[in-house]
């Protein structure tokens, strides 16, 4: 790594594979939900995180490098916890999807904290149509994980709450 731009370009290598592997964790994600809502922003997650894989996509062909070849360690730890919380069983409907909620908004934050940092090299690097695509990216995923605050404080986790 000699330049900024090389690890700009891993940075978003390391974003592309967690993404990927979000998009096949989701669905396991969305099956073992019980709750409709907690169900709905799974799966519209899911086609947000499809159009982020190709925002991503068309920046490695601004910058001219191929979106592959990196494993992403950070969001492989994570989405191992999650398919932990996934085998919980006996676990009431609503204790499984406060701990759902819990293990994607893991993954949230730690994409949060990734497009943030690409974002500002984009930024350094003075590439402005990047840094917009980025913050883009970084909206969506900050809403995201607000809406699911939401839902988990408003009704969720009281729920689970109350089963005790």
């Amino acid at each position: 790594m000699q330049q900024l731009m090389d690890w700009y370009v891993e940075t978003l290598l390391d974003i592309y594979d967690a993404e990927q592997q979000l998009m096949d964790a989701l669905p396991k994600m969305h099956d073992a939900a019980s709750n409709s809502e907690l169900k709905e922003y799974l799966q519209q997650h899911q086609q947000t995180t499809q159009r982020q894989i190709e925002r991503l996509e068309r920046l490695f062909d601004s910058i001219g490098a191929k979106p592959n070849g990196k494993v992403c360690h950070g969001m492989k730890g994570i989405i191992q916890e999650a398919e932990e919380v996934l085998k919980m069983k006996d676990a009431q409907k609503d204790v499984l999807d406060a701990a759902i909620i819990a293990a994607v908004q893991k993954g949230e934050h730690y994409e949060i904290a990734s497009y943030g940092t690409a974002r500002a090299y984009a930024q350094l690097m003075d590439d402005p149509d990047a840094a917009t695509a980025l913050q883009k990216t970084l909206d969506e995923e900050d809403r995201f994980d607000q809406d699911l605050t939401r839902l988990a404080m408003a009704s969720i986790n009281r729920q689970a709450e109350q089963r005790r």
